[in-house]
């Protein structure tokens, strides 16, 4: 399988093993801590995506509440408790920045060597 290739309308074929990048070398060397470290990674990027989706809709709401004071409370406390959340995610992540930084081991790219027996 080290030649795969994709055949399109004749002749035409495109060599998919070649020029993919670091998305190739991921998918050949799959570890434990990678997929540790890839998790870790879409955990705070969807987290950060959906606080900053609540924060926009709370803003909607906080322009369409119209002046009414129940809609505008409950906008304000959305907006609230959405900065919280941005606040929340970017503080762990700077943490990680920091473990990187004092301890060396980053943990948004985990290395976790293997231990072989003799």
């Amino acid at each position: 399988m080290n030649n795969l290739l994709l055949a399109l309308e004749g002749s035409t074929s495109i060599d998919l093993t070649k020029n993919i990048g670091d998305i190739g070398a991921g998918a050949q060397q799959l570890s434990i801590g990678g997929m540790v470290s890839g998790f870790l990674s879409l955990i705070l990027i969807l987290a950060g995506l959906s606080f900053f989706f609540i924060l926009v809709v709370g803003g909607v709401k906080w322009i369409l509440s119209g002046g009414d004071k129940a809609h505008t409370e409950g906008a304000r406390n959305q907006i609230t408790a959405a900065l919280v959340g941005l606040v929340i995610v970017f503080s762990a992540w700077a943490i990680a920045g920091l473990i990187d930084s004092f301890f060396g081991i980053n943990i948004l790219k985990l290395d976790i060597k293997s231990i072989q027996g003799k």
